[in-house]
């Protein structure tokens, strides 16, 4: 078994995982530029990247690296100034339903209950529905972040762990094909987090939509995703590694963390961070 990892962490695997019949998501040769006062700023250069349906992928780099531009970029929030970002070949033009965003921050609306913030979502995007079946997709969104109880609650009554259920919540009761989650427990305390974590894999297990998932933790990225894509620095950033993580599912952390393979992968992914790709220090 330490013989496996160690080819895995000696040669990371630098390509895309095993083609399917037809790629889910596909970002091809893409760069973003701004034009700025003193020129063209090169945010992103030939950025590509295969991600099949149901996998789950986390995106980890330095502040600045393009990580979340990216990720806006297949959300429909910004265009590339050259290549393609394509979903089921299908170039991503705008935001759509099939692709859900949850932000650090929550953004859920104060002064509606966690039920009603779950709901608005519904109803934009599926009038359609009855009433009651509208009510019971919220209810069954709230019980699976486990907040049955508290759907009557506003955010400012919740805790910051609570916040970003209903933030998920509401973004999975659409039932998007793809979930970008950009830092979501990033401002939560150890131990929420720790919990968060849990659901969000549980959730992932049972549903399999795909998620892409910016990350500062790698211990959170080790935990959760099939492979990590690891960024260079900006400017013109692209992406340098993508390394498959190689824990069997389910995934159980106190058994992970007691592997030597966890900390061989760490320490690489470490060195690649703060060595191979540290921020210049003036």
């Amino acid at each position: 078994m330490m013989q496996s990892l160690k080819t895995t962490i000696d040669q990371p695997n630098l390509t895309s995982p095993a083609p399917s019949s037809k790629p889910f998501l596909v970002i091809e040769e893409v760069a973003k530029r701004y034009p700025t006062p003193t020129g063209v700023y090169p945010v992103l250069e030939n950025v590509n990247l295969t991600v099949n349906a149901g996998e789950f992928v986390c995106i980890i780099g330095h502040s600045g690296c393009g990580k979340t531009t990216l990720l806006n970029m297949v959300a429909g929030f910004s265009q590339p100034t050259i290549g393609n970002v394509l979903l089921h070949g299908n170039q991503i033009r705008e935001p759509g339903p099939d692709r859900m965003v949850v932000f650090q921050g929550y953004a859920l609306l104060p002064w509606l209950t966690a039920f009603e913030n779950i709901y608005l979502g519904i109803d934009s995007v599926y009038p359609k529905k009855s009433e009651a079946e509208k009510r019971q997709i919220v209810k069954e969104h709230l019980a699976m972040v486990g907040l049955a109880d508290a759907g009557d609650k506003k955010p400012p009554q919740m805790s910051g762990g609570m916040r970003q259920r209903v933030a998920i919540a509401r973004a999975l009761a659409i039932r998007p094909e793809v979930l970008i989650l950009d830092e979501p427990f990033g401002a939560l305390d150890a131990i929420t987090k720790e919990e968060l974590q849990e659901e969000l894999l549980k959730i992932w297990t049972d549903h399999r939509c795909t998620v892409l998932m910016i990350t500062h933790d790698i211990d959170e990225a080790m935990f959760l995703a099939d492979r990590l894509v690891m960024m260079t620095n900006g400017p013109a950033a692209t992406i340098g590694e993508v390394i498959d993580i190689p824990f069997p599912r389910p995934r159980d952390r106190a058994r992970i963390m007691e592997d030597p393979e966890f900390y061989n992968l760490r320490n690489y992914i470490l060195d690649y961070l703060y060595n191979r790709f540290a921020h210049d220090v003036d």
